[in-house]
């Protein structure tokens, strides 16, 4: 008996790329708008900002609230009423005329920006086992891209326009979206029979049935924490090094770009080596950029050679964070078939933790030591990630994965 190896075209998986891009995006348009949108509603920074802790928020209650309903529900049909639903929020938040229904629509776009890790999990269903890591590592660099090139967008289309009209052409293009799925891609219906409550109560039943996913988890979490440190305090760094403003900062997110590139290399080396071996290698990067990063303290350096370090530390940190998450993704997509959603789910929502937490300990770290502090910090935590890494399961052998019958016997 022979076994057809033919998979899908390629097609679907580039254009699963672009829409985690546009998607994902969504979230971090406000962040460099934050002083303009201030200025119109004549509110503070400390007001404003809670506009970007609404959107983060959402998006966690986004991740438990709707992600799991892609194993419950067509995928196809989910994916086009969020997009849908976030165009809507979108224009809501153009024409928000005070303060706090703007932080409120934010909720709502963090909220359907989830629509991201509805379509992330498709892409290992378009292809072979074989190839898992190659269609991850290319729909997440769509994914990446668009974390890191929202803020530069912003920044273009507000600088002609104004702020609001960001959020009109991020709906527009959300909206494109809807018939464009219809068009491309399959339907694509659950694997088995669930009901919602029984898909958010086997949340639990997983993280505590599968060692592997507990593991990928707290490294995600642990190595994103170590990611967030630098982009937090980038700002701050420009400013107090070079006097540049919050605009270079947000260009930084072209050259981070670069680094995002790496994704599908990072997934074909999981196919060929193993998602353990990719993990090390990402690791090992993300330590030697900050050890680059580092020497940014250093006074004796031109200003030249100071930025041209900083340059080649985000491409290299950009690397090893995109590696790690991408083999991160492939092993656990690799546990249960007809709960990738459901896993997507548990991991993002340790990952996402990790990165609320990192922020917050690098901007305590400058407070208090300045660049110093927040790169002991970063490494700190990749120390602690690779701990966990050394400890953890070498293989997918019965110890480090529970069967679909442990797992659902509770559902």
């Amino acid at each position: 008996m022979t076994t057809s190896t033919k998979s899908p075209p390629r097609a679907p998986l580039a254009f699963l790329g672009l829409a985690c891009a546009v998607g994902v995006s969504t979230m971090y348009y406000n962040q460099p708008l934050l002083l303009e949108m201030g200025t119109t509603y004549g509110a503070t920074p400390g007001h404003t900002g809670f506009v970007a802790v609404a959107t983060q928020v959402g998006y966690a209650l986004g991740m438990l609230a709707f992600v799991p309903l892609g194993d419950v529900l067509e995928r196809r049909g989910l994916m086009m009423k969020m997009y849908a639903a976030v165009s809507i929020a979108l224009l809501l938040v153009a024409v928000a005329p005070s303060l706090n229904l703007l932080i409120a629509g934010s909720v709502l776009i963090g909220m359907l920006a989830s629509v991201t890790h509805v379509a992330l999990p498709i892409a290992p269903d378009l292809v072979s086992h074989e190839q898992r890591g190659r269609a991850i590592g290319t729909v997440m660099t769509g994914l990446l891209l668009g974390i890191l090139l929202a803020r530069t967008f912003a920044g273009w289309v507000s600088g002609i326009h104004g702020w609001r009209w960001v959020f009109v052409v991020a709906a527009v293009m959300n909206a494109a979206f809807v018939p464009l799925i219809r068009r491309v891609m399959p339907k694509l219906p659950p694997k088995q029979k669930l009901r919602y409550s029984d898909a958010m109560k086997s949340l639990w039943t997983l993280f505590r049935t599968q060692p592997l996913l507990r593991e990928s988890s707290l490294i995600g979490a642990l190595v994103f924490a170590s990611f967030s440190c630098f982009w937090t305090t980038l700002a701050f760094l420009l400013h107090s090094h070079y006097g540049l403003g919050a605009g270079v900062a947000g260009t930084f997110g072209v050259v981070g770009a670069a680094g995002a590139l790496v994704a599908p290399f990072a997934g074909r080396l999981a196919d060929k080596h193993g998602s353990r071996w990719v993990i090390s290698l990402g690791m090992s990067l993300l330590a030697a950029s900050y050890l680059l990063l580092w020497g940014e303290e250093a006074g004796h350096r031109s200003t030249f050679f100071h930025l041209a370090a900083l340059v080649i530390g985000v491409v290299v940190l950009d690397m090893g964070a995109q590696m790690t998450q991408v083999a991160n993704q492939t092993r656990i997509f690799g546990l249960v078939s007809s709960a990738r959603s459901r896993l997507n789910t548990v991991y993002m929502t340790v990952y996402f933790s990790g990165a609320a937490a990192g922020s917050a300990l690098a901007t305590i770290a400058w407070v208090h030591w300045r660049w110093n502090g927040v790169c002991v910090l970063a490494l700190g935590l990749i120390a602690l990630a690779g701990i966990v890494h050394a400890l953890g399961c070498r293989d997918v052998g019965d110890h480090c994965k529970a069967t679909t019958e442990d797992i659902f016997m509770e559902a």
